[in-house]
């Protein structure tokens, strides 16, 4: 389609770090408005109209306003393109159901071209986003059709297919809420939280704390009754069967009703219940043999009551849910289908995705069939008018209970996760009241399974949802722990390469294992293992995904932060030894020193509250930075005479300078002598302030000044690198 005006899309890049945007991933796009440049929009008849129409959520985006409608307010009285587009991506990602409320759009110093960027939860999704807004956006100016529907659709299968999973998001927003750094390691659930050694990981529900015995003994449904049973926690009495004759011979020596289920099934599946006829264990047999993996079935007494689902993490329940029977009325006209459809599949709630709490009926399943059938009808019977007609008899546990379990019902449900060998567990019980002890009422854990369902407990269809990421979060990182490492990031372009070296150098020396990442490879432990540039982002994620590393240090330039963003969210120590060029980032539309600015303090505005910033006091544009940084500042000059270093150390701040051919840290009065240049060797001594800078990373780091001194002395920048892979 031609359109009338456009806006043409010059440039799309994810920064999948901090960048000079914010401190999460972005997508950045360059925009040209063209003609529209002399188009605002309260010049664009019908253009208010048409988007309010197809995007009424446009009402809740607050804008520069900062108050609800404060996007719709300067729309109305005029804005340009690049902001309107901004926005409209941002509501296609609420509406496809990737919340997301960041972006900005600003000018550059050419004509009609600007930079937007929006906040975006996955790199495919958010420029799905981008592309779909841009065709609405043309749409609403040219008064053309669009079908907002079908891209909404063709959006949320995005989100679904690539964006993790509700339970695994829920886990991972508790983790940021303590302040833990994630990293997603796969397309799928699997999520690192926390860097190098300090990290633990989550595959939804399981954690690098489940055991994989203790999987396969929850597969087992026999064994695991056995083991439960000799700890005293109560269980149904049943045993396996290997046919359908043998099936019901022992379905007549426990006693009818009985339950007949998969050996090693699990959530569930291929379970039929209440069966009080041959018949119909039979045909259980045959659903269950199907569904497992062996021939092998379990008959067991039938526990009447209401399914539970009990969530423990870490041998303590923190959540639990209900579940209840489900009917349809009969209005002599409509098949069971058809009534399901009607009756329970319309409640909002459920849904064919984990986004609904609880799922569609399908009356053809086999377990739905043969409850049917029981009651003498198909999926394509027509009940009578009035007839009630059991479709399950459990499931559906979506009704939050946690309040009213009872302390030994509790007990036993985190007896049972311990028994098994469960970190996280869902147990699967069945009574008639949960506020009371299960032996009162002849209720049985029924079930043990690994990996639970969260869903029902974060989104319960009734009652108060439960914050079990937390819970998840507590037990992988005890109260204090952040997962984080030591990590110190450099940029600039002069000294940075061999400062983050001569840093690497001094932790290790501190007993650290420690990754490097710089313009020259990467590095562990002062080992070259590859001589590709390690100051891309996918070369620092290296190093934090390592389990052995114990602390990390990494070059950044302008470059990088622009087109890539930092590879990790926040650091201990960050050093900024120049602001580079210029010239070196003028066709990224970085045209002065303001906007060089910009970008740099990227590497101070990561420092934690707890850390540092080191800066180079010789550099008054760096020098400028301090004001940004959240920890403290420590500058570094070859002169002592240095005004900023002088002011600085008399306001008690920490220092390091030459003096006479010697390195010397300060603090106020107190000066400690660290060693003469003579002792370093020449090709590192070349590069005075890259060792000064090292020098007060690693006080800021809490190193020894004698590991300090012996790292700086011990390195060699003439040295060969090692070998790289």
């Amino acid at each position: 389609m031609t359109y009338k005006k456009d806006i043409a899309i010059l440039r799309v890049a994810h920064l999948r770090g901090p960048n000079i945007w914010t401190y999460r991933p972005v997508i950045e796009t360059w925009l040209d408005l063209g003609e529209l440049e002399e188009c605002p929009s309260n010049k664009l008849p019908g253009l208010y109209e048409r988007l309010t129409a197809w995007l009424p959520g446009l009402i809740e985006h607050r804008c520069g306003v900062g108050e609800r409608g404060g996007f719709l307010e300067r729309l109305r009285d005029g804005t340009w393109a690049g902001h309107i587009l901004e926005h409209v991506v941002l509501e296609l990602q609420n509406l496809a159901g990737m919340k997301t409320g960041f972006g900005k759009t600003r000018s550059t110093a050419d004509r009609g071209i600007y930079k937007m960027a929006f906040r975006t939860r996955h790199g495919t999704v958010g420029r799905a986003a981008l592309e779909a807004g841009h065709a609405l956006l043309m749409a609403a100016i040219n008064d053309t059709p669009f079908d907002l529907q079908a891209k909404v659709a063709e959006l949320t299968e995005l989100v679904d297919r690539y964006c993790l999973g509700p339970s695994t998001g829920h886990i991972v927003d508790a983790a940021t809420d303590r302040r833990i750094p994630s990293i997603r390691l796969t397309e799928g659930n699997l999520v690192q939280l926390g860097h190098g050694a300090a990290q633990r990981r989550i595959w939804t529900a399981e954690t690098d704390r489940t055991s994989a015995i203790g999987e396969s003994i929850a597969s087992d449904k026999d064994l695991t009754k056995t083991l439960l049973a000799s700890c005293g926690v109560p269980v149904p009495e049943g045993s396996i069967a290997r046919s359908a004759e043998a099936a019901w011979e022992e379905a007549q020596d426990i006693g009818l009703p009985v339950a007949v289920k998969p050996v090693d099934g699990n959530h569930g599946r291929g379970v039929s219940l209440n069966l009080m006829s041959e018949a119909d264990v039979h045909a259980a047999y045959a659903i269950a043999a199907e569904e497992g993996d062996s021939s092998a079935v379990l008959v067991e007494r039938f526990i009447p009551g209401n399914e539970h689902r009990l969530l423990v993490v870490g041998s303590k329940v923190v959540a639990a849910a209900k579940g209840e029977s489900l009917w349809v009325v009969g209005d002599g006209t409509s098949t069971v289908t058809q009534l399901c459809d009607s009756q329970i599949n319309i409640d909002p709630r459920r849904g064919d995705s984990e986004e609904f709490p609880l799922g569609l009926v399908t009356p053809h399943d086999s377990e739905i069939q043969l409850d049917l059938k029981r009651q003498g009808l198909t999926p394509d019977s027509v009940p009578q008018a009035g007839q009630k007609v059991l479709i399950q008899l459990n499931g559906n546990v979506a009704d939050d209970v946690t309040d009213d379990v009872h302390p030994d019902v509790a007990y036993m449900a985190g007896l049972a996760a311990r028994v098994v060998g469960l970190d996280i567990a869902g147990i699967d019980l069945v009574c008639e009241d949960i506020s009371r002890p299960l032996e009162e009422q002849r209720g049985a854990i029924i079930e043990v399974n690994s990996s639970p369902g969260l869903l029902a407990h974060i989104k319960p269809a009734k009652g108060q949802p439960r914050d079990v990421g937390k819970a998840i979060v507590e037990h992988l990182f005890a109260e204090g722990e952040t997962g984080r490492i030591p990590l110190v990031g450099v940029t600039g372009s002069t000294d940075a390469a061999l400062a983050a070296r001569l840093v690497g150098t001094v932790l290790n020396l501190a007993g650290k294992h420690v990754g490097v990442a710089n313009r020259d490879g990467l590095f562990l432990d002062g080992r070259r293992v590859t001589a590709q540039d390690g100051t891309r982002f996918d070369a620092g994620q290296r190093l934090l995904i390592n389990r052995t590393v114990q602390a990390a240090v990494f070059e950044s330039n302008a470059r990088t932060i622009l087109s890539e963003g930092l590879p990790y969210d926040r650091c201990q120590v960050g050093i900024v030894t120049d602001m580079g060029n210029v010239a070196d980032v003028a066709d990224l539309y970085v045209r002065d020193d303001d906007a060089l600015y910009n970008v740099v303090r990227s590497q101070v505005d990561v420092v934690l509250s707890d850390g540092a910033a080191v800066l180079n006091a010789g550099d008054a544009r760096v020098t400028a930075l301090a004001d940004l940084c959240d920890g403290a500042v420590l500058f570094y000059a070859q002169d002592e005479a240095n005004a900023t270093l002088q002011a600085h150390r008399a306001a008690g701040g920490r220092v390091a300078f030459v003096r006479d051919g010697h390195i010397v840290l300060a603090q106020g009065g107190e000066e400690m002598p660290l060693l003469g240049m003579n002792k370093v060797k020449p090709a590192t001594a070349a590069q005075p302030d890259a060792l000064l800078a090292a020098a007060l990373a690693g006080w800021a780091l809490d190193v020894p000044t004698d590991l300090i001194c012996a790292g700086l002395r011990t390195f060699d920048a003439a040295a060969k690198q090692g070998k790289a892979q």
